[in-house]
């Protein structure tokens, strides 16, 4: 598989799944955008302090990811579709992904409920299909945090039926994102710092 171009460090902190040689993609044809991923993967760090602060509309965590990606310029992006079909606008969906940039787009996925999984794969597909997309990539948790939520005492905040890998696997495996080639990386315990 052709994740094997991440570096070491990327798989000590995050489980890796893959479809259809997405790292491949990214690392020739999109480098500024996988050497934007790889950076943001490579330096994050799983703060025990933002693990406790409740997030409210967005975690502490999804909002430091958001500062890394909108700081290099990737943007928060609605994608307006039209269907037609003789002359009547049959559906009119908007699309919206986390960050965007050069075909290549970024959802993050904390603690939400697992369903979002579908829209982000059903996205990724449609937009993959329409053209627009080349790469789809899911940034979310390792089922093996739960360990850590527990002993926090925050266990029931981030039950079974919320985003994580054990969760998403199953739909990539199921193709729920179409062709579209998509990267997901589960956070796992050992980017976990107890100290910060």
């Amino acid at each position: 598989m052709s994740v094997g171009l991440l570096p070491p460090v990327v798989f000590e902190k995050f489980e890796v799944a893959e479809t259809h040689h997405a790292a491949s993609i990214l690392y020739t044809d999109f480098r500024a955008e996988w050497d934007d991923l790889v950076g943001m993967l490579s330096s994050f760090i799983l703060r025990q302090s933002d693990v406790l602060t409740p997030g409210g509309r967005k975690s502490p965590i999804s909002l430091g990811i958001d500062r890394y990606f909108y700081n290099r310029q990737w943007v928060e992006k609605d994608f307006k579709i039209k269907v037609s079909a003789d002359g009547e606008t049959t559906l009119a969906p908007t699309h919206q992904v986390d960050y965007f940039r050069n075909r290549v787009a970024i959802e993050t996925e904390w603690n939400n409920k697992d369903p979002f999984y579908d829209r982000d794969l059903t996205t990724f597909r449609l937009l993959f299909e329409l053209n627009v997309l080349s790469v789809g990539v899911i940034v979310t948790r390792a089922t093996e945090l739960q360990d850590i939520f527990v002993a926090l005492g925050r266990g029931t905040s981030f039950g079974n039926s919320t985003t994580h890998m054990g969760k998403l696997v199953p739909k990539l495996n199921n193709r729920a994102s179409g062709g579209c080639p998509v990267l997901a990386f589960g956070i796992k315990k050992t980017a976990y710092d107890i100290a910060s």
